[in-house]
């Protein structure tokens, strides 16, 4: 037999056995489309996983399998299934599936509270940040820093109101949520508002981050051609992650020069974590604090700007939302720019138009992706261990059996209602759910809130050139985030009270 022959015989029968073994094994599965040998459902996926799967579950239902080349996943896409995998067998799937963006992109991974797996590392990174980041009383006393790069927000659009100048409000949601996390964290601006070159670098570094670490990655299905990089987003991951690692390991070392000189502590998040590492007997040193706090940029930047940027589209195409909006701000705060977070968190229209902006825009689409620890049994089906499991919380946000009108954007739905994002509701979990759930909520619901409240009751704004609403493009990209195709450019016209 020709050797080319011999080859090619070899090859079909490797396939087809995959193919059979796959089917075997879906007998067990969930239901879901067949795919083709080799590939999968690789091309029932496209350009949009969230909109493309929860296309799937209209057709094969709420709980099923895909097979993406040698991978196969779980996708969940109601909020029946999301309680029992975040809530009933939460400790069954709390594990984490790690793309190859991450593991060949982000160093030291293994000690990121966002893919490590939930054992005592995992309790330890998450025991300091409730301690630093997330309780309350900490949050309260970064109140000032939050609220005065808000006020440097505001005086640089009152600037570019008497100019006449178009605002990207995407990117100035970007500058004031890194400024505000880049106090928090270091005590410092990283951006200055009225020039584009610090932002430019965090900006397309996040933007980076959030597009490879999301893309379909063949390397991630294939794993023989992880060695070639046949996309390049290993080599895209690595530069991204690669400048940020970078820029927190010289403000560590900075701080540690500062702190060896006995100079006086500046009581931010950086101080507090290198204080948990010295009085700690974990295992918590600063390979881990430097990964924690690119993990803290990179989750409260991108989606924070993202949702405001929504938020402001949607307040555009409905005007009336926008004018109730103001009316409550100016009834309930007053003209007065400067107010108390604590003020605004009591807004009742406020809080359900930020609602409804992430019932509607899931900042994370796809919740990033849970894996199975043992084998379980789920619905009749067992779900084998080390299986990827998929929530598509874009899908459920928007489940005609949850929600009336569920595409119409309709902040009224949640007034009087008890549904909130805190992983309780199972129908709107845009921040996740059990022990896997985001642990910045506390904090992005003020920063998203101050920055809100301060474009709607100190500003007027309309589209360029004549624009009108219904021209505005909402269609959002594919990644880790769902961002807006077209950035959202308004004129803004500072309000005299």
């Amino acid at each position: 037999m020709e050797p080319y022959v011999l080859l090619t015989f070899s090859l079909f029968f490797l396939i087809s056995v995959q193919y059979l073994l796959g089917l075997y094994a879906r007998t067990k599965l969930p239901p879901g489309p067949i795919g083709l040998p080799f590939l999968g459902n690789l091309l029932q996926i496209g350009p949009k996983p969230h909109k493309s799967l929860a296309k799937l579950a209209k057709q094969y239902g709420p709980l099923i399998s895909i097979r993406l080349g040698c991978d196969t996943s779980v996708v969940v896409s109601s909020s029946e299934m999301a309680r029992e995998i975040l809530q009933k067998h939460d400790v069954n799937f709390c594990g984490r599936s790690v793309p190859d963006a991450v593991a060949g992109g982000l160093q030291n991974h293994d000690v990121s509270v966002t893919w490590i797996s939930a054992g005592d590392q995992w309790r330890t990174i998450r025991r300091a940040l409730n301690i630093y980041f997330t309780n309350p009383k900490k949050v309260d006393k970064l109140e000032g820093l939050r609220l005065k790069v808000v006020t440097q927000m505001a005086n640089h659009l009152k600037e570019l109101s008497r100019n006449g100048q178009v605002v990207d409000i995407g990117k100035l949601a970007f500058t004031t949520a890194l400024n505000q996390m880049s106090n928090t964290c270091f005590s410092v601006d990283v951006s200055d508002f009225g020039s584009d070159q610090d932002v430019f670098g965090f900006h397309k570094v996040v933007k980076t981050i959030m597009k490879v670490d999301g893309k379909i990655n063949f390397a991630d299905y294939f794993p023989w051609l992880k060695i070639f990089d046949p996309q390049g987003i290993r080599r895209d991951a690595k530069a991204a992650y690669g400048w940020l690692d970078q820029l927190c390991q010289n403000f560590i070392t900075q701080r540690l020069r500062h702190r060896e000189s006995d100079s006086p502590s500046h009581g931010d998040l950086l101080d507090s974590f290198l204080d948990f590492r010295r009085d700690s007997q974990a295992d918590f040193d600063i390979k881990h604090i430097k990964v924690l706090l690119m993990d803290l940029f990179i989750a409260g930047t991108e989606n924070i700007s993202s949702t405001v940027e929504w938020a402001m589209s949607e307040l555009i195409l409905h005007p009336t939302v926008m004018l109730k909006l103001r009316e409550e701000i100016s009834e309930k705060v007053g003209g007065k720019e400067k107010f108390k977070e604590a003020e605004i968190l009591e807004l009742p229209y406020l809080q359900s138009v930020l609602k409804e902006t992430m019932r509607l825009h899931l900042s994370v689409p796809l919740l990033l992706p849970h894996k199975s620890e043992i084998n379980v049994k789920l619905n009749g089906y067992t779900i084998p261990k080390n299986t990827r499991v998929i929530v598509n919380a874009w899908a459920i946000a928007r489940d005609a059996n949850s929600w009336a009108n569920p595409d119409h954007f309709t902040p009224e739905r949640f007034i009087g209602s008890e549904i909130d994002y805190r992983g309780q509701h199972f129908s709107f979990i845009p921040f996740g759910s059990g022990r896997r759930m985001c642990s910045g909520i506390r904090l992005a619901e003020r920063v998203m809130s101050s920055m809100l409240v301060s474009l709607v009751a100190q500003f007027d704004w309309k589209l360029p050139n004549n624009m009108l609403p219904e021209e505005l493009d909402m269609d959002d990209t594919s990644g880790v985030t769902a961002q807006k195709a077209t950035p959202l450019l308004l004129l803004p016209a500072t309000i005299i009270n």
